[in-house]
């Protein structure tokens, strides 16, 4: 019933409720071994569903079209070390594209994460925005929103100056080349406006153990 259950909320959190894409991200890593206090996280998702039902997702589009996303990280926030990534991509009002998801390994700073998450959700930006251009829309460069000035700088020089970022792998600067060649636009967004924040931030959702899987709504 556990798994059946998550995988349901999985469905509807894809579709038509992204607002609890961050703690169902969790319980798909618990469907093989899920414990009491899972269940107890699982029955927290389902009353604050069952609390919020009216709230679903409106869609608009700007004219002329214009891509923008939001990509956002939080530092350290699992048991192993790892953060969490998370991404909501609008064409206007309302998501058409939306991401949380664990990172795959672990980095020495939230710098780095916010890289690392910038580096990896943005080809999917990348990806939203050849799907317009190959359906006969005029699109400009994606829009991103950043929260942090310091990888900001990073993805701009496309190489570290720092002692503290210099081991990070050179994979994660093709952002600097999105940008070079128009693809992307990287904008500062301060932290109380980033979207994607309720889908990666620990302020909303903190995953650090299984017994600390606390909610903020």
């Amino acid at each position: 019933m556990f798994h059946s259950t998550t995988a349901k909320l999985l469905y509807l959190s894809k579709r038509a409720r992204p607002d609890i894409l961050l703690p169902v991200s969790f319980l798909t890593t618990r469907v093989q071994s899920p414990n009491k206090d899972d269940w107890g996280k699982l029955q927290r998702v389902l009353k604050y569903l069952n609390g919020t039902r009216d709230l679903g997702i409106c869609l608009r589009a700007d004219s002329p079209t214009n891509l923008t996303a939001h990509i956002d990280a939080s530092y350290g926030v699992h048991i192993d070390g790892k953060s969490h990534s998370g991404m909501c991509v609008s064409l206007g009002a309302g998501p058409i594209l939306v991401k949380s998801s664990k990172q795959k390994i672990v980095t020495k700073s939230s710098t780095e994460a916010e890289l690392i998450a910038l580096s990896d959700l943005s080809s999917l930006v990348i990806w939203s925005r050849d799907f317009l251009i190959a359906q006969g829309e005029s699109v400009g460069p994606a829009t991103i929103g950043q929260d942090n000035q310091s990888t900001m700088a990073l993805a701009d020089r496309g190489a570290s100056v720092s002692e503290r970022t210099r081991h990070i792998n050179i994979r994660h600067y093709w952002v600097k080349d999105r940008v070079s060649s128009g693809e992307i636009q990287i904008i500062y967004t301060p932290t109380d406006e980033m979207v994607a924040e309720a889908i990666s931030s620990q302020s909303h959702f903190r995953v650090k153990s299984s017994s600390s899987f606390e909610s903020s709504y």
